[in-house]
């Protein structure tokens, strides 16, 4: 695990000093090492975070003729395969890590069929000095981060943001039309930032820039969706799939556990995490160390006592840390390492959890990826529901919205804003329902915050969907949630908040080769009714107590409702009320004071937009905007 940066200049040289300061803000990534490649007139630099081939892996790393530069960030889990291959081939291979063979790799191979030979979680770079070329590829499902910009001859790339800008060439200026993406979903969809010209390079897609051709952005691969470019659905009874995914994950936890230094797991109780715990404690000749956290008097979210009796049923080496957490001191860090606003507070206690872990190993696996590819989130279920909710009378669903906001929150469990904004978005098609249920900010109130602007990144949703057109609903639905909510908020919450410590964390259940057989099984196997993931929780039903495979989905809820009329109350006001407030130079300041009082009161929860806007306004403040 690393962070990666530099830069090519047509007809010209890499300021080594302007790299040395992009890899001092990478230091976070990679605190062991740094080292860089620089030749004719491009240069690929690399911070390290020491996993295996603790002795010869630092960089640079280059092939045997030093002609061809890389740096990775991440891990390419079928290293041993390629250097085999490579090896076979007649290259002499100077390390024993996984960074080596992109260099080697790259003598013989473009972009698209570099990339398209590895399996892992990666973002990599590779300089070759004699093509003058630069080859730039970014992992299928998006775990690891790449950002690039180009102007002026020059093309600068780095994993963070905050990377980029250290080179002074690289504008600091605000893409205003990020904002309203960024009130619907809480993110900014990839490829765009809140950077103008700053962009994202997608996930399954590659970057080549060669001297005297224009810069190409390439897609090597895409999720498959059955009836969709020619895929098939595969033909499997339920107890053949579980088998199956069983074996696949099995595969993918094996993998993952290469490492030379200390290796754990985060465990929260649930199917997913618990679930790759109990393959790892059968793969390995010593106790699983496992790691979860829990909030002071915060009882309703805890998942404590559920984590310690699946560390108990596998003999795991468990530790629970139980925090009380400074929010307010906390925002501030969380959006300096996301370089954006950001609005999934679940990011607090990922942070916390990945620096209290931190302290006792390097790597951890978590179970990131088990709702994505297997249908583990209500609202699957609910968006389902939206086409028999269609054929009800017109009048009864206008109606639905109003009446659930009659209701008090303890009647619906607290969900009473969620099935509102399902409701409401409900009365177009599954897609708007499944979206209306994601969103932070709803469309009437974001319109009202934002008159006359244009939200693109609800037009580029229903784009995502239309690509989709004739397949079954469910795989249409989780085909926009990788590209999506698991793309621009879990990864990219996981990575930042791990990596801001330089903690390790890999996703078994996100294995491309368990992705691509999941999202090919009959819709059934994975949902039915409301019975959700049916298929992974039968592939690991000899490994789970009964009542965690019947636990509902929880996720890990802050208690944002509470928080914001408490503890964190006159903070909010004090950010998002005052005259000073940055909000408020680009939204209605009436609209914004009108939400917060309505939550203050206790009429409505808006604990997810009022977290969004206070993300917000800490970024803008922060960048003088």
């Amino acid at each position: 695990m690393c962070g990666i940066a530099g830069s090519v200049q047509a007809g010209g040289t890499v300021s080594p000093e302007v790299l040395d300061a992009q890899l001092q803000c990478l230091g976070h990534r990679g605190p062991d090492a740094a080292g860089v490649f620089s030749a004719a007139g491009g240069a690929v630099g690399q911070t390290r975070l020491a996993i295996i081939d603790l002795v010869t892996g630092d960089p640079p790393i280059t092939n045997e003729d030093g002609f061809i530069g890389a740096a990775l960030n991440g891990e390419i889990y079928n290293f041993r395969e390629l250097r085999s291959e490579l090896e076979r081939g007649g290259h002499a291979l100077a390390t024993s890590g996984d960074t080596e063979v992109l260099a080697h790799l790259a003598e013989d191979a473009d972009a698209v069929q570099l990339a398209r030979k590895l399996d892992g979680m990666f973002a990599f770079a590779v300089w070759d000095r004699r093509r003058r070329r630069l080859l730039l590829g970014r992992d299928p499902l998006g775990k690891k981060p790449l950002y690039y910009w180009q102007g002026g001859g020059r093309l600068v790339f780095a994993s963070e943001i905050k990377a980029l800008l250290a080179d002074p060439e690289v504008p600091r200026r605000l893409d205003s039309s990020a904002i309203p993406a960024f009130l619907t979903f809480g993110y900014v969809p990839t490829p765009h930032t809140f950077f103008d010209q700053i962009k994202s390079l997608p996930p399954g897609h590659v970057l080549t820039a060669q001297a005297g051709e224009p810069v190409r952005v390439q897609r090597y691969w895409s999720p498959p969706v059955p009836g969709v470019d020619g895929t098939t659905r595969l033909d499997l009874s339920p107890a053949q799939a579980a088998r199956e995914v069983r074996g696949l994950l099995t595969d993918a936890v094996q993998r993952r556990m290469v490492a030379d230094v200390p290796l754990g797991a985060f465990l929260s109780g649930g199917i997913d995490s618990s679930a790759v715990v109990g393959v790892m404690a059968g793969l390995s000749d010593r106790p699983v160390q496992t790691f979860t956290i829990g909030f002071e008097d915060e009882a309703g979210y805890d998942e404590r006592r559920y984590a310690e009796a699946v560390a108990q049923r596998f003999g795991a080496e468990h530790t629970a840390f139980v925090v009380d957490p400074d929010a307010v001191e906390l925002v501030e860090r969380l959006v300096w390492h996301h370089d954006q606003p950001f609005g999934d507070a679940s990011a607090v206690p990922t942070f916390l959890l990945s620096e209290l872990t931190r302290k006792h190993v390097t790597v951890a696996l978590c179970g990131d990826g088990g709702d994505e590819l297997f249908a583990g989130y209500e609202r699957f279920a609910a968006a389902l529901a939206m086409q028999r909710w269609g054929g009800l009378p017109g009048p009864l669903r206008r109606a639905a919205p109003a009446l659930l906001g009659t209701l008090p929150p303890a009647a619906l469990k607290g969900r009473v804003d969620s099935l509102q904004r399902f409701a409401t978005a409900g009365l177009g098609d599954p897609s708007d329902a499944y979206r209306g249920w994601l969103t932070f900010v709803s469309d009437s109130q974001r319109a009202r915050m934002l008159p006359g602007g244009e939200d693109w990144a609800v037009d580029e949703w229903k784009r995502l969907w239309r690509q989709s057109e004739g397949a079954d609903t469910l795989d249409r639905l989780l085909a926009v949630n990788l590209q999506t909510f698991l793309l621009d908020q879990l990864l990219p919450k996981m990575d930042r908040m791990s990596m801001a410590h330089g903690l390790e964390v890999r996703s078994p259940l996100l294995d491309r080769r368990l992705a691509e057989f999941a999202l090919r099984l009959p819709p059934s196997h994975k949902l039915r009714g409301f019975s959700l993931k049916r298929v992974l929780k039968a592939a690991v039903a000899d490994l789970l107590p009964r009542d965690i495979r019947r636990r509902r989905k929880r996720g890990f809820v802050m208690p944002l409702d509470r928080w914001f009329r408490s503890d964190l109350q006159a903070y909010l006001d004090g950010m998002l009320g005052s005259s000073g407030s940055s909000v408020r130079s680009h939204l209605v300041g009436s609209e914004v004071d009108a939400l917060r009082a309505e939550h203050a009161s206790g009429q409505r929860n808006h604990g997810r937009a009022l977290w969004a806007l206070l993300t917000l306004e800490v970024f803008l403040r922060r960048e003088g905007w």
